[in-house]
């Protein structure tokens, strides 16, 4: 995002994000089999950086 970006702006990458990484962990928690405190910690990192990775993709394609 660019130095002054509006607040709607910000707002919608920041809904963007989570809606990436809610996704994202509900796709990881479908796929094992039992849910240990450590693997939800590793779990909800990867998400996450799937969730960048998947706005930065999407920006790169939108041209936005």
């Amino acid at each position: 995002m660019a130095r002054g970006a509006s607040p709607r702006t910000v707002l919608l990458a920041v809904v963007e994000l989570l809606a990436w990484w809610v996704a994202l962990t509900l796709l990881w928690l479908v796929l094992i089999t039992t849910v240990d405190s450590l693997e939800l910690i590793v779990g909800a990192s990867c998400a996450a950086l799937g969730a960048l990775l998947a706005r930065a993709g999407r920006r790169a394609v939108s041209w936005r």
